[in-house]
C-alpha cells in the first residue's frame, strides 16, 4: 500500500505542474457572488410585481367582473390590458372623463408599490381600416391612444417620465380573431406593461 501511494503522489504532482504551466485553473466556488447578487435582485423585483399584480385586482375588481380590464403576468411582465372602449369613444383619443378612475386606481400602484420600474403602454387596434374618424390608419390612431394614456400618468398623477414609453402596434398584434365581433373587441385594447429593472422590453 505504501508503495502504490508512493507511485501515485508523484504522478498527481506532475499533472498539477502541467496544468499549471499550461494555463489551466481550479476554481472551486458554488456560485460567483456577482450572478447570486443578480439572481437576489431579479427575485426581489418579481416579488415588487407579484405584490403590485394583487394589489392591481382589488383596486379594479370591479372592472375585472365585468371584463373591461384584465391584469396578469406575461413573459414581458406584469400586464394591464384595458377594452379600448372603457377608454375612448369609437374612433377617438381623447380619454372618457369614466375613464379617469380607473387609471387613478393603476397610477397609485405605479407611484408606490413599483415606483421604480419602468412602464410601457402600448395602444391596439383591431383591422378595421380607418374611414370616418381622420385617422391615417390604425397605426396612428394605436399611438395616440397609447399617447393619451401617458400623458394622463404623467399630468396627473406625476408619473415619472423617464419611467414611461409609448408605442402604437394597431392591428399588427392580435389576441383574438378579427372575423368576429367579440375578437375585434379583444383586439381594440390599450396595455400598460410594467418590466423589471433586469429584462428589457421583449416585442
Amino acid at each position: 500500500m505504501r508503495l502504490r501511494s508512493l507511485v501515485i503522489l508523484p504522478v498527481v504532482m506532475l499533472l498539477l505542474s502541467s496544468m499549471l504551466l499550461t494555463g489551466c485553473t481550479f476554481v472551486f466556488q458554488k456560485g460567483r457572488r456577482v450572478d447570486v447578487e443578480k439572481i437576489s435582485k431579479l427575485k426581489n423585483e418579481l416579488t415588487d410585481l407579484e405584490r403590485a399584480k394583487a394589489e392591481l385586482e382589488d383596486r379594479l375588481k370591479n372592472e375585472i367582473v365585468d371584463k373591461d380590464v384584465k391584469v396578469e403576468m406575461l413573459e414581458k411582465g406584469l400586464v394591464i390590458t384595458f377594452v379600448a372602449e372603457v377608454l375612448f369613444d369609437s374612433g377617438k383619443d381623447k380619454l372618457r372623463k369614466e375613464s379617469h378612475s380607473i387609471l387613478d386606481k393603476v397610477a397609485h400602484v405605479l407611484n408606490t408599490t413599483i415606483k421604480d420600474l419602468s412602464v410601457g403602454v402600448e395602444g391596439h387596434t383591431d383591422d378595421v381600416p380607418i374611414k370616418y374618424s381622420g385617422w391615417k390608419t390604425n397605426w396612428e390612431l394605436s399611438a395616440a391612444r397609447a399617447l393619451s394614456v401617458l400623458h394622463y400618468l404623467v399630468q396627473k398623477h406625476n408619473v415619472g417620465s423617464k419611467r414611461l414609453s409609448a408605442t402604437g402596434f394597431g392591428e399588427f398584434h392580435p389576441v383574438a380573431t378579427n372575423k368576429t365581433t367579440v375578437g375585434r373587441q379583444k383586439n381594440r385594447r390599450v396595455e400598460i406593461v410594467i418590466l423589471p429593472k433586469s429584462e428589457k422590453k421583449k416585442r
